[in-house]
């Protein structure tokens, strides 16, 4: 490969050729400034807030999009540079609202972290700040126009790594806004709420729907009895907030302090992950047996379902009927649960932590209230939850481990992997296998599922039947797999989950979450896994105590009254005039790009 050699700060760098002067100064240890840079993600130097001074050039570069080249001489500190950097972030900061305090990002606000970077103590200019109001039209996520500093990440990652085109920039010059096509609300675009844009915006300008007043409510309710579920990747995250690092598996000390912060009972929704095991692995072995649809495809990520009804309603038979592990939880919890603890279910409050914004939508669609109520009633994010322990000033580094409790706190590594991309396929194929052959598996790691890579795709042998899998992760990459579906290629069983890594990297998970953070949790999933004594579903003792005190057996009637669901063929907005519009939308656009303009487009 090429290389170029430049001096940088005195410093001479050989890099590939085509490497930029900002990729080029990390390899030295220079750090300089970004706010709309994501690599290979969003490189579009519109922030400028990477300029640099190169001799010999007119005027200062921005670092991210300028290519580094031989000879070259860059000053990544000069007073131009240094000059230049505050003076434009005094200029975002002049038409940004001074509510720092009461930001959802206080503290861990890139926006903030730069102007104290920077030295920043006063703003010499006046910005119109004209307010624009919040949009709060969806239970998942609220955006708000007022801190938006048009970085375009959240257009890039919504773009980008989803394909959903929900949100991109309108307007033109000062009057550009990031929003859904002709100024709809969140709830009338094709936003899946994945929360993806929440992990990437630098400020508050995104952030999930916040339900911590309304649970605490109910934790200090004495009439209520307040149960709480954690769902897999929450445990590998949860330590994040407090200072331990990225991939720490921190279960029990997560557990004391949910006992701690009031709930009644702690339980771990590894129990109906192991279940939706149980029932989603016998559709597929139904399906193969006495025909119907296949591939049959996962339907845990809520982000994934409402994508599907949105984008490919064509494919919904193919969805199996399972409601996810939260839902299937908050179905047994009001029903199996409250009869066995002679409660009743009007007096249970059910709360999730989850890794997830979509999760919140999902446990409002009306279809989820087949024990006679709402079965899940708030759904928390890792970062709620981080937010609550702090308010309750417990020290959660220095938390004893302790256990769940029972009888809904005992699940089995397959659980525990659910929240990695293929882990749903890989505690399928544990369980599946020994139902099919009656044997024991050899080697229980299906390493082919396994992974980061976007799409995987192989044949596992299960009995005589060669059966071929893939696993996609990000609704890009759902699309590649879909797509070769509809035209024609066989598949046996494919796992979609809606965000990069699987839940580990849900919208709901601490910030940053970026790749590296995404590894360490997947290799801590793995290891969660492996040091359980239950590492296959269908060994779960509680689950096999319900189904002989109360569903009977898999795809029983009661199974399927409580644990599974059916899901619409377009969604409520009408998904092909959906499709239709984005695509107008994305043509005029790119005809905007085409001339020159970067500062938004009129729609």
């Amino acid at each position: 490969m090429a290389t170029v050699t430049l001096t940088i700060d005195g410093k001479q760098v050989s890099v590939p050729a085509g490497t930029s002067i900002l990729e080029a100064a990390k390899t030295v240890g220079i750090d300089i400034p970004t706010l709309c840079y994501l690599k290979d993600l969003n490189v579009i130097g519109s922030c400028r807030v990477c300029v640099v001074e190169v001799e010999k050039a007119r005027t200062l570069q921005a670092s991210c999009v300028t290519p580094a080249a031989n000879g070259m001489v860059v000053h990544t500190n000069s007073p131009a540079v240094r000059k230049a950097r505050k003076a434009i972030v005094e200029l975002i900061l002049s038409d940004h609202p001074y509510e720092c305090p009461t930001c959802p990002r206080n503290l861990n606000c890139e926006l903030q972290a730069l102007a104290e970077r920077l030295g920043i103590r006063r703003v010499r200019f006046e910005g119109s700040r004209e307010h624009k109001e919040p949009d709060y039209s969806t239970p998942a996520l609220v955006r708000d126009p007022d801190k938006c500093i048009l970085c375009r990440r959240c257009v890039a990652v919504c773009e980008k790594v989803q394909g959903v085109h929900a949100i991109g920039p309108l307007g033109r010059g000062m009057d550009t806004v990031v929003g859904p096509a002709w100024g709809e609300t969140m709830a009338e675009s094709p936003c899946v709420m994945c929360g993806q844009c929440i992990l990437v915006c630098p400020v508050g300008a995104l952030y999930e729907r916040d339900y911590t007043e309304e649970v605490w409510k109910a934790i200090h309710d004495p009439a209520k009895h307040v149960v709480v579920q954690t769902a897999p990747a929450t445990r590998v995250a949860i330590g994040e907030p407090f200072g331990l690092p990225p991939g720490s598996i921190s279960t029990g000390k997560m557990v004391a302090a949910l006992r701690r912060l009031g709930f009644d009972k702690v339980f771990d929704t590894d129990f109906t992950a192991d279940l939706t095991i149980m029932e989603e692995g016998s559709e597929l072995l139904e399906r193969l047996e006495k025909g119907g649809p296949l591939p049959l495809i996962t339907s845990c990520s809520p982000g994934w379902i409402r994508y599907m009804e949105e984008f490919y309603p064509e494919l919904a038979e193919n969805v199996s009927s399972c409601k996810s592990p939260q839902q299937m939880f908050g179905a047994l919890v009001k029903t199996y649960y409250a009869e066995k603890m002679g409660i009743d279910p009007k007096d249970i409050v059910s709360v999730s932590l989850m890794p997830c914004t979509a999760k919140k939508y999902e446990c409002q669609r009306p279809e989820m209230s087949d024990s006679g109520y709402q079965d899940v009633d708030y759904v928390l994010t890792v970062r709620e939850v981080a937010r609550m322990i702090k308010e309750a000033g417990i020290d959660f580094a220095s938390l004893p481990d302790e256990d769940y409790d029972a009888p809904l706190g005992i699940g089995s590594g397959a659980g525990v992997i659910f929240g990695a991309t293929g882990g749903v396929m890989e505690a399928a194929l544990r369980t599946v296998y020994e139902i099919v052959t009656g044997k024991t598996l050899e080697k229980i790691d299906f390493e082919e599922v396994r992974g980061f890579e976007g799409l995987k795709i192989a044949t596992v042998q299960v009995g005589d039947l060669s059966a071929k899998v893939a696993v996609a992760h990000t609704l890009a990459n759902a699309k590649v797999i879909l797509d070769r579906v509809k035209n024609g290629e066989k598949f046996h069983f494919i796992e979609v989950m809606t965000c990069p890594g699987g839940c580990i990297g849900g919208g709901g998970q601490p910030i940053p979450t970026d790749t590296e953070i995404r590894l360490k949790r997947i290799d801590a999933t793995y290891e969660a896994d492996r040091r359980l004594p239950l590492r296959k579903s269908h060994e779960n003792p509680v689950v096999q105590e319900l189904y002989k005190t109360f569903l009977g057996k898999p795809l029983s009637e009661k199974s399927h009254h409580l644990l599974h669901t059916t899901y619409r063929r377009g969604s409520r907005h009408g998904s092909m005039v959906h499709k239709e519009d984005q695509g107008v939308w994305l043509l005029e656009r790119a005809a905007a790009d085409g001339d020159g303009t970067s500062d938004g487009e009129n729609c």
